[in-house]
């Protein structure tokens, strides 16, 4: 049985000077880690009804996107965007542009995607297992695809240039707002 980790709490950001990535970086890790359980889902409803299992799996990958994922991309476009688009470095200006408009895409696909994984999630059966398939698939490319970017690109720029104290603004700005949801 594969279950979510979705319901766990979310790493608090500590003191740390990389605190703040550290967070970012978890939130990767389980975004990567829902889009692999959402080609699970898909894989499984191949001529079948959706199981018990399928059905916590499609749940916890409604609570991934539909919260945590949100926020993260929140985050970035409050703290971190602003900050590297100023930065007046013309290619670090460009990824964050794209960076911008694949937050813009990603929300747009995971709306289309959370109706038939509310439906799975409920046992309801009126969801196209072809429509989530070509849609799943899409969403995670573009999920890997934008990860990479901000791996790569995005976070060892906003490591070398945001100030510690505007690391700490963020980190807690950041766990005050994930405080507040757990409750």
């Amino acid at each position: 049985m594969v279950t979510s980790r979705d319901s766990s709490p979310q790493p608090a950001a500590t003191a740390a000077p990389d605190g703040v990535f550290a967070v970012l970086d978890e939130c990767h890790r389980r975004t990567l880690d829902a889009i692999d359980k959402l080609e699970v889902v898909v894989a499984r409803l191949e001529g079948n009804a959706p199981d018990a299992d399928t059905r916590a799996l499609a749940a916890g990958i409604v609570r991934h996107f539909a919260t945590t994922a949100r926020e993260h991309h929140a985050d970035e476009e409050r703290h971190l965007f602003p900050a590297l688009a100023a930065s007046g470095d013309a290619a670090l200006q460009q990824a964050v542009l794209r960076l911008q408009q694949d937050h813009h895409w990603l929300e747009e696909d995971w709306r289309a995607l959370q109706p038939s994984l509310d439906a799975i999630a409920c046992g309801q059966s009126w969801y196209d297992v072809e429509t989530l398939r070509e849609g799943s698939a899409i969403f995670a490319e573009l999920s890997r695809d934008h990860i990479a970017l901000e791996e790569s690109c995005l976070y060892p720029a906003a490591r070398a240039r945001l100030p510690p104290d505007d690391r700490q603004a963020m980190e807690r700005e950041m766990a005050a707002r994930r405080a507040r949801h757990r409750r």
